[in-house]
């Protein structure tokens, strides 16, 4: 087995990152120029003698992509024919930053080992259950059935992955279970699964709606960006980049995009604009978690996964001690420390179980990639 990632596709610097099957990490430069070059990269890096883990590319059966999108035409994973090819590039508009780089993974893996079976896995088709009074946006029907404005949702590999996970791991009925899945870092939504489906989640037709991210404003008043866009004079190209990169932690902090920098600000350098960075974090994460247990009328089991759920213990204090008014007996001393690790965060007979989850869901990708292969 092995594991890794090329950076800075395109630009100087470019390097490959990669876990060897003994557990050994290097770190290989080299001037990447494109996703076929990174690919090719890649593959040859699997084949290599010193750090490969399989002797030749025959030995690869299938290949699986994240795809950002899958519109309202894939609500699973699906095997890259060429219809799919062709649903995948009409999506492009839709998530026009994500898509197409999707695409020339794809292109690139297909021109690299023709003919190899590859499978495409959605962020947004586990939450397509969604019923239509929760994904529908107050904006004329008319433009909903020309242009399919809606929430889509993402992270849907992740929400769907630790659910199940948690629910094998407590003995509950993924099935008949109330389950609210907090996946939080840069990015973060929050998703209510009802009986094994999703319900409603917090991120929107992109990204940016929902809980405030790293970058990201999450929900804004419409009025209040038009506001911003007249008064900085704005076109749409700036708007797009002022919501989603000069926003979130970042715009309210000052400091940084990243968690750990904002605590460090926040506690041990007493910065206020660092410290209200992380109570309007909190208290989205609450708000959410409040509505998603309202519309599903309770709720059994919380989850707290992704890189700020799994390691931060403070801000799971945070929520969980706001939540005794569903019945959660939080337990510090299951909290105190715990980092990427899956565990129980409430007391023995607590009415609502809090848990981290560590997600994976490269895994996820790799099974349904599997799965769908082989009913081909």
């Amino acid at each position: 087995m092995g594991k890794g990632v090329v950076e800075k596709i395109g630009l100087k610097g470019s390097f490959l990152k990669h876990t060897k099957q003994d557990g050994q990490k290097v770190t290989l430069e080299g001037e990447v120029l494109d996703h076929t070059s990174g690919i090719e990269y890649i593959l040859g890096v699997l084949t290599s003698k010193n750090h490969g883990c399989i002797s030749s590319l025959n030995e690869i059966d299938a290949v699986g992509h994240r795809v950002a999108h899958g519109g309202e035409y894939f609500s699973d994973s699906a095997f890259i024919d060429a219809e799919a090819h062709e649903e995948i590039t009409k999506l492009f508009e839709l998530a026009p930053l994500h898509n197409p780089a999707n695409m020339k993974g794809i292109d690139a893996m297909a021109q690299l080992i023709p003919g190899i079976p590859q499978v495409a896995a959605f962020d947004t088709s586990f939450h397509q259950t969604m019923p239509d009074y929760a994904f529908m946006y107050g904006i004329p029907y008319s433009l909903y059935t020309k242009y399919k404005i809606r929430r889509y949702g993402f992270h849907g590999t992740s929400h769907r992955y630790v659910a199940k996970k948690a629910c094998g791991l407590l003995g509950l009925d993924y099935s008949a279970s109330k389950i609210i899945t907090c996946h939080l870092g840069n990015g973060a939504s929050i998703a209510a699964i009802l009986n094994g489906k999703s319900m409603d989640t917090s991120m929107g037709f992109t990204p940016v709606e929902g809980l405030v991210m790293g970058t990201r404003s999450g929900d804004l008043d419409i009025g209040a960006l038009t506001f911003i866009m007249d008064k900085e004079e704005l076109d749409f190209q700036a708007a797009n980049t002022f919501v989603n990169k000069h926003s979130g932690l970042l715009g309210i902090s000052g400091v940084s995009s990243d968690m750990r920098e904002i605590e460090n600000e926040a506690w041990n350098l007493q910065n206020k604009r660092a410290q209200l960075s992380l109570d309007v974090f909190n208290y989205r994460v609450l708000k959410y978690i409040g509505a998603y247990a309202a519309v599903m009328n309770g709720v059994d089991l919380i989850i707290f996964t992704g890189g700020i759920g799994e390691n931060g213990p403070e801000i799971r204090q945070s929520v969980c001690e706001s939540l005794t008014y569903l019945g959660l007996d939080f337990d510090q001393s299951l909290n105190v420390g715990k980092r990427g690790k899956d565990v129980v965060l409430t007391k023995p007979g607590s009415k609502v179980v809090a848990m981290v989850v560590t997600t994976n869901e490269e895994l996820v990708i790799a099974e349904d990639t599997e799965r769908i292969v082989s009913r081909k």
